[in-house]
């Protein structure tokens, strides 16, 4: 062998070689390139079969025999012998090897035939450059343009791999044909799209690190493009010379993130020329025509002097004029004719005669059949006569007279005027809480009625007969209040207004809406203003003699409900209290919410929270249950519970069709720069709490609402969101670059119960430029786009002022007592006693239910003490800002017809009921 104790470079083969017979040593694993990894040594290994000694050489020198490492071992199929072998080389080694290649090892393997040396394996320090020797640069191109960034990795060993990234977001070929990563380490887009839009990095990598370019911002513009001409305008001068007109807008396509505005002209003028219309003229008359026999002669003219050209009027008057030619003296069967005339006319005048009484005859008897045959088929009921105006005359004005004392309030809407103290009243007709401290003295005004009787559309008859004085008592109640607080009667009084408590500060501090009011058992309405959430206790729901501090608040914090997946938020929190107030009828809860109602494309769900924090689901809307009750209308959901707490809507999107409609608001304020002018645009829930939140943030900004918010529908698609500002001036205002275009990723703008925010920054030329004219565009890719063109002074005292809400209830959020319901107590009750009843012919509250829309769950009125006076409560909710009382008077008028026809087919013999009220009674 040779002497390996040293680093003698030689070849020399064993001195004794076995006699056994064998082949030439084969390698099984031969040694691979390998990288030194900081100060990390790297293990190089060979084996073959059969061997009797393996060595390493590297660099052309022996390994010293005590560096290496063998096992032996026997091939179980051939039974030849397996000899392995392993070194290790450290950085030291590499790096004081300096030879004109890199450091390399090989095996070589003894048998009795001889030697077999393995493939040289080399030995390199990796590492990794910090600097790029090329990053990538910014770019702005057209739509559709090709896009080339370069990028040159670090100088390393082993060479570098290089991966882009859009936005922090690895960019993967093989899922997008447009983009090719392969080619020199180089991106190529080959056809630009407004998404393609962002910040590119390069990003390098071997075994030892990854290093990162600098940034380079893409820009893909587009240039704007005239849209057709529209048709020429009509020429603006009626008579003589004028101009028509046409124009053209720069929206094909709008310019796009900094791109060019169209060249040429909006507007192109012609002259024009209409021809002056020229009004007709009589000429004079002709002579009289020669006496004909009946005694009369003609003269003509014609409208020629001149005749009427391009539309001028024709001659007034007439053509033809006769007249009697021998002034009543001619002679026609032995008669003047002036006494034929006479006979006829006055045969004619009694026949005239004969014939009207005859018809007023007949007319008489049908109404008087008519009438009876519909008090008949009314009388079913067993009821008296009631009047719409009971229900729509709550909303209409009235003359409210005071007559001699001792003479109850007469009301009637056509009652003629006379010389009596009068009084007019615009507004709800109804009883004054009997808390108020402010009743008017004069004994008529409110005063009882002492006998009403009115008729619903002159069709469903239902008594009402409110005779019995209703007695509200100012006394003083020996009520209970909740945790033992004994008050006295007339601190309530003295909080009978509602307490309003509203914390606009910055966003980070706000916590809660709340409103807090007393009610007793004549029930009220509490209000969050100007948010769509209301609380609707009945009549009778608090027992009598006690009265409760109630509370309504909106948890504006950030929720603790935290929908999973794809599920969203659709309304506002809300809690109602005391938790511990247990009411004998279901109260109405009403939270506003922001999805399209449509059972195909939602899931919604109410859900609860529990004392220990945690949410529980009280119930699905579309599932049948006893223990709550929800309707869904387009913009809020009415909730029938019978217990207090918090609680929210949850929407679980079942399809891509589901929509999330939100509010787009664009808001604008002049910044510390006086040149500058911001403008801020919100996508917010379509809900008035969330534009109260955004109403509320814009205030203490000194922000102004631009233009009226509009509704955005955006669907459950994944598709992003587009918000961009068009049509700038030119020539007066610029926006800072790269802003003139925003996208906003579909995850923030679903999932994210907080309004959106895009903020845009204009800059004048001159402070001179005072009007603000542009577009904003918002839309939801491959979606719905809503544009709100902003028109404005950036001048406050010159700005149109745009109301925020449309029903600002903030003046009233809390009615107590009857005032606090739009149907009259009195009539509730006859209602109620109308259909609770079952009937056999379906005249009970399924029906009256059926003709309020409600007919889901059905189950739940069933098992209520008196189902009629729930529908009531809810349609009191359900109305609470358009006091709609002329579609409940339709409904039962509705009812009224249905089941007189009924009645007229089964019946034979009906009582016929009083009908001193008629029409021509005025009611």
């Amino acid at each position: 062998f040779p002497s390996l104790s040293g680093n003698e470079n030689s070849e020399a083969l064993p001195e004794s070689i076995p006699s056994a017979p064998g082949t030439l040593p084969h390698f099984m694993e031969e040694p691979d390139d390998a990288y030194i990894i900081k100060s990390n040594p790297i293990v190089l290994r060979c084996k073959a079969m059969p061997a009797m000694q393996i060595f390493f050489k590297c660099n052309g020198e022996w390994v010293h025999q005590n560096e290496h490492v063998s096992e032996e071992s026997m091939d179980e199929t051939t039974g030849l012998k397996v000899r392995e072998v392993f070194i290790n080389v450290t950085r030291q080694q590499v790096e004081d090897f300096h030879g004109p290649e890199d450091y390399w090892c090989q095996c070589v393997a003894w048998s009795h035939l001889g030697t077999s040396k393995s493939r040289k394996a080399s030995v390199r320090i990796a590492y990794l450059r910090k600097n790029f020797e090329q990053d990538p640069q910014g770019k702005e191109v057209p739509i559709e343009g090709m896009i080339v960034l370069h990028c040159r990795p670090p100088e390393g060993v082993p060479a570098a791999e290089v991966e882009w990234l859009k936005n922090e977001e690895p960019i993967d070929s093989n899922l997008d044909e447009n983009i090719d990563t392969r080619a020199d380490h180089n991106l190529i887009i080959r056809q630009a799209r407004l998404s393609d839009s962002g910040n590119y990095t390069c990003m390098a990598a071997n075994i030892v690190a990854k290093r990162r370019s600098m940034s380079a911002t893409v820009v893909v513009y587009v240039n704007g493009g005239w849209s057709s001409w529209t048709e020429w305008s009509n020429c603006n001068a009626r008579c003589g010379r004028g101009w028509q007109k046409r124009s053209r807008t720069c929206t094909n396509p709008a310019p796009l993130n900094g791109g060019a505005f169209c060249e040429g002209m909006s507007v192109q003028k012609i002259t024009c020329t209409s021809l002056c219309p020229v009004d007709g003229n009589w000429e004079v008359w002709s002579e009289w025509s020669v006496c004909s026999p009946e005694c009369e002669r003609l003269r003509v003219r014609e409208c020629i002097a001149p005749p009427p050209r391009n539309g001028g009027k024709y001659c007034e008057g007439l053509s033809q004029e006769s007249e009697n030619c021998t002034e009543g003296l001619c002679i026609q069967d032995k008669k003047p004719l002036h006494e034929i005339k006479s006979q006829n006319i006055e045969t004619a005048s009694d026949i005239a005669l004969y014939s009207g009484l005859g018809a007023a005859v007949i007319a008489v008897a049908v109404l008087a059949v008519g009438v009876t045959l519909y008090r008949r088929s009314q009388s079913e009921y067993g009821v008296d006569v009631i009047d719409s105006s009971a229900l729509t005359g709550g909303f209409q004005t009235f003359n409210f007279k005071t007559v001699r004392q001792g003479n109850s309030l007469l009301l009637n809407s056509s009652m003629q005027p006379d010389l009596m103290v009068s009084r007019t009243y615009s507004g709800p007709i109804c009883l004054q809480d009997p808390m108020d401290k402010e009743l008017m003295t004069e004994s008529s005004l409110f005063n009882p009625l002492s006998d009403i009787k009115v008729k619903v559309q002159s069709s469903f008859m239902v008594s009402l007969g409110v005779t019995e004085r209703a007695e509200y008592h100012g006394k003083a109640h020996s009520g209970t209040f909740p945790h033992g607080n004994n008050r006295a009667f007339g601190s309530i009084q003295a909080r009978n207004k509602a307490t309003y408590i509203q914390n606009l500060s910055s966003i980070s501090t706000k916590s809660e809406l709340k409103t807090t009011a007393i009610f007793g058992h004549l029930g009220g309405r509490l209000v969050v203003p100007n948010t769509g959430v209301s609380l609707l206790i009945p009549h009778g729901a608090i027992p009598e003699e006690s009265s409760w501090e109630i509370y309504l608040a909106i948890t504006q914090k950030e929720s603790s409900l935290q929908p999973e997946g794809t599920d969203v938020l659709l309304g506002p929190e809300v809690t109602c209290g005391p938790s511990d107030l247990s009411v004998s009828t279901p109260f109405a809860l009403t939270i506003p919410h922001c999805a399209e109602v449509n059972s195909e494309h939602w899931n919604i769900h109410l859900k609860k929270r529990t004392q220990q924090g945690k949410w529980e689901e009280v119930m699905s809307v579309e599932e049948e249950t006893t223990s709550c009750y929800c309707l869904l209308d387009p913009y809020a959901c009415h909730i029938l519970l019978n217990s207090f707490g918090t609680y929210a809507l949850i929407g679980e999107p079942i399809s891509d069709c589901a929509v999330r409609q939100l509010k787009v608001a664009v808001f604008g304020c002049l910044s510390c720069n006086s040149l500058d002018y911001n403008l801020r645009v919100y996508c917010m829930d379509n809900t008035p709490c969330a534009f109260q939140e955004v109403v509320s943030d814009e205030r203490l900004q000194g922000g102004q609402l631009l233009e009226e918010p509009k509704l955005l529908h955006f669907k459950g698609n994944t598709f992003s969101l587009q918000i961009s500002v068009l049509d700038i001036p030119p020539f007066l205002w610029r926006i800072k670059p790269f802003t003139a275009c925003q996208e906003v990723p579909f995850s923030r703008v679903w999932c994210s119960p907080k309004p959106l925010l895009c903020a845009f920054s204009l800059e004048r030329y001159t402070p001179a430029t005072t009007q603000l004219s542009c577009k904003v565009c918002v839309r939801q890719v491959k979606g719905h786009e809503q544009i709100l063109q902003i028109q404005t002074s950036i001048l406050e005292n010159e700005r149109e002022t745009i109301t925020f809400f449309a029903h600002d209830d903030s003046n009233f959020p809390a009615q107590m007592g009857p005032k606090a319901f739009k149907i009259p107590y009195s009539i509730r009750q006859r209602i109620c006693a109308t259909f609770d009843t079952p009937n056999a012919k379906g005249k009970d509250w399924q029906m009256l239910a059926q003709k309020n829309s409600i007919n889901r769950n059905l189950s739940y009125f069933a098992t209520q003490s008196s189902p009629s006076a729930v529908i009531l409560d809810l349609w009191e909710a359900r109305h609470q800002h358009d006091g709609d009382l002329d579609s409940l008077a339709c409904a039962l008028e509705e009812i009224g017809r249905t089941h007189s026809k009924i009645s007229d087919m089964t019946e034979t013999e009906i009582e016929e009921p009083d009908f001193s009220c008629s029409r021509q009674n005025g009611l």
